[in-house]
């Protein structure tokens, strides 16, 4: 019974964090949309460990390579990132 209610809580956190990231990104316009769909799924493991280095937060060495490659990537800019996360 606890395992039943733990795994509720744990999807209820998830679904919450995907309206919050899907809230802030509601505006964000990237030229190809699969960067936008990258983005968020980078958002959602750092919203779980604010602070924390890439690695620990990314657990593998696929997924940390993913967001290194990402945020190397030439037609990602700091300024597309924040316009997504600041639009009103």
């Amino acid at each position: 019974m606890a395992n039943s209610q733990g795994a509720r809580a744990g999807r209820a956190i998830k679904a919450g964090q995907n309206s919050w990231i899907d809230q802030e990104l509601d505006e964000s316009v990237f030229q190809d949309a699969r960067l936008g769909r990258r983005l968020r799924a980078l958002l959602a493991p750092f919203a779980q460990a604010p602070g924390q280095s890439i690695p620990l937060v990314c657990q593998d060495w696929a997924n940390t390579k993913a967001a290194y490659r990402f945020l190397s990537n030439e037609r990602v800019t700091e300024a597309d990132i924040l316009a997504a996360v600041t639009a009103p």
